[in-house]
């Protein structure tokens, strides 16, 4: 008899955003834009008013539509670098 194969978490391989967290997603969005571009491409506070990487995190921590528009730019930022390869 064999035994079970023990659980193991799901694998995306083709999910840029798989294993990526939310702290580095902001960091490499302010690194690459500074706050004033992403506050020009998603219109938040926590872009424009005194901008932080712990103060947007828990802004987009507690709000999903936000979130989800920061992991759209973030993806758009992914596909603008391939290309300029």
């Amino acid at each position: 008899m064999t035994e079970p194969l023990p659980p193991t978490a799901p694998t995306q391989p083709k999910n840029p955003l798989h294993g990526v967290t939310l702290e580095q997603i902001v960091t490499q969005l302010s690194e690459h834009y500074g706050w004033q571009g992403l506050a020009e491409r998603i219109a938040l506070r926590c872009f424009t008013s005194e901008p932080s990487v712990a103060s947007s995190l828990k802004f987009l921590r507690k709000t999903p539509w936000a979130r989800e528009k920061v992991e759209g730019l973030y993806l758009f930022m992914l596909r603008e670098q391939r290309r300029a390869r």
